[in-house]
Order: structure tokens, then sequence, then C-alpha cells
């Protein structure tokens, strides 16, 4: 995943060439990418590619390596509760080790590949806080990205290194205390289908279902974005049916604490009348009235272990596949209880 630094004497002229453009398109494509077609900046970023061009900018900076220092973390949204202590840990690991950390939400921020390439060339190694990432790792030309860990997600095929827990694993656990404490009817609000953490913990509530012979039910399954708002809102649809659950697994913290603030303004007690469940344990989740029944990550660690295992990368210079897999705990506390019918 080295970036290509064979030749430092190439100049714009030389992109300009291979990609069959002007140096003022090149230019402009550098500085000003959404004024340049797709078509012209794919060619160009290719050919950037291809003859290792470094702005003068970065070429300056290579030659003081002791200061280039920089490490990269990209999430689709880092606003989102649960990045506040992975961030955290993240952080205060590279700090440690005499690295700062630069934060790129890719959902507020969006960025152009080429614009990302030239990120790219400033910093030292990459850490990809989910699998939303705007460029494509299985290309089979050569990139420029630098070493890169995969924290909180997992995607086998990328072939990165990465530190997450077994989601699929803790959703049937927590799926299975329900059933343990006598609920049959058990709902689950999920995250986004696009977003891989919601398939295997989808998968985990089917598995804890049939492990249990309860059959699925497609009414008690709805998938929406990870908020409060998706959360009230399904909640609202799940109770409207003719047959209304008794207990609700929610794919995270935001979801369950926006479901228990309809329950509450629609009249449901929780958890005399409904049993809820989140996922992460959010530094909110055990100040909800009631605290909440969650799946608790090891969030902090996983930006620890994730900033280790990418100086692992850049120390050794080289690409360590495989996964650190963390544990998980589902931590009771009082929104769930025993069905009361």
């Amino acid at each position: 995943m080295a970036q290509n630094n064979t030749n430092m004497q190439v100049t714009m002229k030389d992109v300009a060439n291979l990609a069959g453009v002007s140096t003022a398109t090149v230019c402009r494509a550098l500085i000003e990418p959404d004024k340049v077609a797709n078509r012209t900046r794919n060619k160009i970023e290719r050919a950037i590619i291809q003859t290792g061009y470094i702005s003068p900018q970065i070429q300056a900076k290579s030659h003081n390596q002791h200061e280039s220092k920089i490490l990269l973390a990209m999430a689709l949204d880092i606003t989102d509760p649960f990045f506040t202590d992975v961030i955290e840990g993240i952080r205060e690991t590279a700090a440690a080790h005499g690295y700062i950390v630069l934060f790129l939400d890719s959902r507020h921020q969006p960025i152009e590949a080429i614009s990302l390439s030239a990120i790219m060339r400033q910093i030292n190694g990459v850490i990809l806080l989910g699998a939303n990432i705007p460029f494509n790792l299985n290309e089979q030309e050569p990139h420029p990205f630098p070493p890169m860990v995969m924290a909180n997600e997992y995607l086998p095929e990328l072939k990165l290194p990465t530190v997450h827990i077994d989601n699929m694993t803790a959703a049937f656990n927590a799926v299975h205390y329900l059933q343990r404490i006598g609920h049959n009817r058990i709902a689950c609000i999920s995250g986004p289908e696009h977003l891989h953490l919601s398939h295997y913990r989808q998968q985990g509530y089917i598995q804890a279902l049939h492990r249990g012979g309860i059959a699925i039910e497609k009414s008690y399954i709805i998938s929406g974005p990870l908020s409060f708002e998706a959360g009230a809102a399904s909640l609202s649809q799940l109770m409207s049916l003719p047959q209304p659950p008794s207990a609700i697994f929610c794919h995270s913290d935001i979801i369950a604490i926006g479901a228990i603030h309809q329950a509450k303004k629609s009249g449901i007690k929780i958890p005399e009348d409904l049993s809820i469940i989140g996922f992460d344990d959010i530094a909110l989740a055990q100040y909800v009235d009631p605290p909440l029944t969650t799946v608790a990550q090891p969030r902090y660690k996983i930006g620890q272990k994730a900033v280790l295992l990418l100086l692992e990368q850049l120390y050794r210079n080289s690409v360590k596949s495989g996964s650190i897999l963390l544990d998980s705990e589902l931590i009771i506390r009082e929104s769930t209880a025993k069905p009361h019918d």
C-alpha cells in the first residue's frame, strides 16, 4: 500500500501528457476538482498514480519526514455519540506515540477522489471507522494510499487489518436474553441496510429466534437511520400492529432512546408494557429513564487497538491482514423485564 515515490522529478507536465490534457487542467483538477469533468479527473488521477507525481508543497514536506507524524481517521458521521470514546482512544494512543490525528467526516465533508489522493500523500496511515469509504480498495491498479486499518466494522473482502466485536453473536445474546425472561414477540429496529453492521446484527436476531423456535414476523423488522427520530417512528409503527411486540431489540442506543421517548409519550410503560434493548452502551444509556439494557462495546479500546495495529504496520513496513476480535458484554439495566402477559 506504499505510495509511488520513486521519481521525485516528475512534473505536472508529465501528468498532463500522460492524461492527454493541458497543465492548466491538471492544476485546476488539483485545486478545484469540482470544476473538472469526472472523466477528465479520473484520467488525471490515474496519471498522478502512474507517474508518482507529488506537488511542490508535498515534496518540500517529504524532505522533513520526522515532521510527518500524522494519521487520518475517516468515518461516515463522527458526530454519532458512539464514536466519542473511540475517537478518544485513537487520539490519546496516537499522541502517546508522537502522532497527531486528523478526523474526516465523509458524510458532512464530501471529498473528491483526487482531493483525497492529495491528502493521502501527506499522512502516514489511515483508520477507517466503518466500511462506507469514498474510494475503491478493490481496484487492481496501484494506488497512493498509505497503510490502513479498519475499526468497528468488518469486511473480509478488503483484506485490511481490523479491530471489531462479533456483532452477530452480540445481537444473538441480546435477543436470547429476552427469550430467557419470557418474551416471544420480539421486534427488531435495524440500522440502514447498506451498513454491514446492520446485516450482522439482524442475522444474530434471526438466529436467536430460530434457536428459540419462534417464527420470523416480517412486520416486526424495521430498517432505518441510526437516529432518535427513526427509533421514535419505528416504535409507533410496531405498537400499532394488531399484535404488537412485547420486546424490541434496537441496533443502537440512539434508536432505543428514541423508542423509549416515543413509548412514554404514547402512555406505554417501560419495562412493564414493553422491554427495550439497545446496542453500544454510549454514556447516555445509563442516564435515560429507565436506564437502558444494552450491548456494551469496548469503544475506547477499539480506537486504541486500531492505532496500535496501524503503528505496527508503519514500524515494520508491512501489511498484516486478519482481525482483532474484542469482547462485548450485555449490560442488564431497567429497560427490560419479564412480560406481564
